[in-house]
This record gives structure tokens, sequence and C-alpha cells, in this order.
């Protein structure tokens, strides 16, 4: 009898053992692209492409596109640490584009790959970083167990057509893993930026696909400078834009390619967020189309709302739409939820919307509001539910029509005036700065920001000043 039951033991101890694998082994994956400078329209289904997206349009066929997914600030860095951090920018101080050796997002505020890494997740950043130039703030310091890319922007460099001399002061690096790999980056080296990115993205999967993994993708393009492989070079007839967005639609299709391969697809959250901010406008046809208000560096919807998608099997409907409004801010608490992540210690913004996400019968959204800032000024505000929105008294930046994006053929450092070079950089055109005062926008019934009805309702304009004065309050006094 006492030999029995000691087998039995065993037997249930095994049991519990391979119940623990297995409870592990249900661990979602994590797979999150993130683009630079791209804007709402440049991807099937949330506009119609002259250029072909098979695989953006195949992820949203699989998941949920969501139309209303805003960002707080529509500018890089800070757009980067809002998403990985889940503070508003008002917290964590971060506002603008940082540049080579500086500081950017304190360690006080924990990172998304922090997180997951903390919870058992193996991580991975590959992409532009523009989160802190300075050793405690790159990516092996933040969370992310393996990472290649830029620290800052890709036009932080020599060949700048509007400051040369001051971005050449710098060279642009290029990392692997903590250490410089290439010195200072050259034309060609750019033009494989999103095939290095990708490869190391595909290569991770492929070495990582027993346990459960954090992929975040952040690409450089298609922020200016423009560069594209040889393999996408004038494939789609078009011009280097639209050439570069199909190089990016082939990325996303890679990673989801690797994760199939490798039986991933049921058990991996994969968030595609179309860009970091809208498009950069004054480049021309070196930018993307939004149908918005404005663009990049603006709190118009043109700046701030950006496409998303998200697939699931099994938990997010496919082949769905939803406008449901959420934030850039709400994706740390929301992964967490999903993948049993403990909150960071520090205080965050965002809330786990996952209801939402999941269209759950009677979700509402946790937030009473959300807030656009540009640079250190609150400017606007949105009621959660994506209604309403009130632009406070500000100057903005606006571009007048007329002809631009002209070839580079003198005046930038190293650059001779037949280089191919040229094809690349262009300067931009000049914004005109206008000024909007109190103004409210029914955003169901006019999304592009253009009739005004701030004394037709007086209820809803006097409720989000309100917000908007305790947020002042909370984090700009």
């Amino acid at each position: 009898m006492f030999l029995k039951l000691i087998g039995l033991a065993f037997v249930m101890a095994a049991f519990a053992c391979n119940q623990t694998t297995e409870s592990e082994k249900q661990q979602p994956n994590v797979v999150m692209v993130f683009l630079d400078d791209a804007a709402f329209a440049d991807f099937q289904p949330f506009g119609e492409t002259r250029y072909p997206t098979p695989n953006v349009s195949e992820l949203a066929e699989e998941g949920r596109s969501y139309y209303n997914f805003y960002v707080p600030v529509a500018v890089c860095s800070a757009s980067r640490a809002a998403l990985l951090s889940g503070c508003y920018p008002g917290r964590t101080g971060v506002f603008g584009a940082h540049g080579p050796n500086q500081e950017c997002l304190d360690p006080q505020f924990a990172t998304l790959g922090e997180v997951m890494q903390q919870n058992g997740y193996v991580t991975a950043s590959f992409g532009k970083w523009h989160l802190g130039d300075v050793p405690d703030q790159r990516p092996p310091a933040r969370g992310f167990d393996e990472s290649c890319g830029l620290m800052y922007s890709n036009d932080m460099w020599a060949y700048h057509p509007e400051n040369p001399d001051h971005w050449g002061q710098w060279p642009l690096s290029y990392w692997e893993n903590g250490e410089i790999k290439i010195d200072s980056m050259t034309p060609k080296d750019q033009r494989n930026l999103s095939t290095w990115y990708t490869e190391n993205a595909v290569d991770f999967i492929n070495r990582h696909n027993d346990e459960p993994f954090f992929l975040y993708v952040p690409h450089s393009m298609p922020h200016v400078p423009l560069f594209v492989s040889d393999k996408f070079k004038g494939e789609s007839g078009l011009g280097l834009y639209e050439d570069v967005m199909m190089e990016l639609d082939w990325s996303v299709g890679q990673i989801m390619e690797a994760l199939e391969e490798n039986g991933l697809e049921e058990n991996t959250m994969f968030i595609f967020i179309g860009s970091d901010n809208g498009p950069w406008l004054s480049y021309m046809d070196r930018s993307g189309k939004t149908p918005y208000r404005e663009g990049k560096g603006t709190t118009f919807d043109g700046g701030v709302r950006n496409s998303c998608i998200i697939r699931y099997p099994g938990h997010v409907e496919a082949n769905t739409t939803s406008h449901k409004a959420f934030a850039s801010i709400d994706i740390l608490p929301t992964i967490c939820h999903v993948t049993g992540a403990p909150l960071p210690e520090n205080e965050i913004d965002g809330k786990n919307v996952w209801d939402l996400i999941t269209h759950k019968p009677g979700a509402e959204n946790p937030h009473d509001y959300y807030p656009f800032a540009r640079h250190s000024n609150l400017e606007a505000v949105i009621s959660a539910d994506g209604h309403w929105k009130l632009h406070l008294p500000h100057s903005y930046r606006s571009l007048d029509k007329g002809e631009g994006g002209t070839y580079i053929r003198r005046g930038v450092r190293g650059l001779q005036p037949d280089s191919n070079l040229a094809e690349q950089i262009r300067r931009p055109l000049t914004y005109t700065q206008r000024k909007i005062d109190t103004a409210l926008f029914n955003m169901v019934h006019d999304p592009y920001e253009k009739r005004n009805v701030y004394h037709r309702y007086p209820e809803v304009t006097d409720r989000l000043i309100q917000y908007a004065k305790q947020h002042k309050e909370k984090f700009y006094e």
C-alpha cells in the first residue's frame, strides 16, 4: 500500500509538472511592428493604394482593423516613449525627437521590453530605437535581450539637406546587441535597413520557437531619406515612396511566414501599427497620404490618428473592423493583461482595453479622454469614445499647395551634383504657421476637423475644457 501511495504521488507530481509545462507553452507570443512617418492610408484596407500591399491586407483579413487608434504626440521619440512606457509625455518629459548622445526615456519608467523580460519572455528590438543614445537607455539596458538598428532617425547624418554641418558632427551608426557594427552608415547601408531588420526578426522567431517571446520591429522607413533594397527598387512603377511601402509590406509577410512555418500563428498576438505619427507632408512625393487634416507635428488627426491591426486567432475575430477609440499608451497594460505580466512598479497612464479590442458586448473605454500635445504644450483632447475633439487655442504648421520636394544638387557636404543620392535626399517645402482658436469637432460626422461646432454644443465643450484643465494641472504645472 505504501509503495502504491509513493507511486501515485510520483505520477501526480509528474502530471503537475507536465501541466506547468503546458501552461507555459500557452503563454502567447507578441509581435509588434511599428513604422516611422507612414500615413493612415498607405496600406490596404485603410486606403485604396495604387501599389499592392497583400501581406498587410492578409493580416487584416485574419484579424481586426482599428480605424480610431491614436498617439499622444505626433513626433518620433515622444510617440515611441508613450508606446513602450504606457505613459503620457507629460509624465515622462519626452516630447520631441532626441538626437545623438542625448538622454531620452528615463530608466525610472519601465519599458514594455523590461516588463515582458521580467515575466519570462525572451525579447528583441530590431529597428529604430530613438529612446536615448546613452548606455543606460539603449535597448540592451531597457529590457531587450537582442537588438539591432539605429539609435535615432536615419536623417540625422552628414547628408541632411538643411543642416549637414550640425548632423555631420556625429556618425549615424548601426548597432547590434549593444555594439557598433557599422560606424557610419552610407547610402548603400541605408538601402539594406528594412531587409536587415526583417532578417533578424525571422531569425529570432526561428531560434525562439519553443519559448514565449516579445518581438518589436520599429522600422526606420518611410522616414526620409528614403531608401529601398535592390529587390524592390522600381517594383511599384510609381516612385521611391511606393517602392519603400511595398518592401515594408514584404517585411510583414516575412514575419507572418516565419510564425506560420514554426507553428506559432495561433499562439501569437500580432500588432501592426501603421506609424508613430502622420506623414511628413513637406516632403511631398516622399511622404504618404492621409485623408485627415494636416500631418506629422500637429495635433490634428492627420498627425495623431494611425492605422492599427491586431491578429490573435481565437481571441480577436477575423476579417472585422472597429471604430472604437484607443491609444498607444494602452498597448502596454493590454499586453500585460493578455500575457499575465505584472504592470510596471512605476505609475502609468494607459489602461487595459482588451474588452474594446475584442468587442466584448457592453465594453466601454476606461478613460474619460485622450490628450494631444505638441512639444510641451497641451493642444487638444478627444473624448474616450472618439466622438468629440476639442482644440485649445494654438498655432500649427500647415503646408501651402505648390511644387516641392525639389532635388538637392548642391549644399550638402559630400554630395556631388550628379550623385544618385539626389534621388533620395530632397529639400522639403516650408510650412506656413497658422492659428486655431477654441474649436470643437464632431469626429463621427466631421472626422476631417472642418466644421467648428463650439457654440452649438456648450456642454460638450465645457466638459472637454475641464478634462484639458485637469490634465494640465496634473502634468504641466
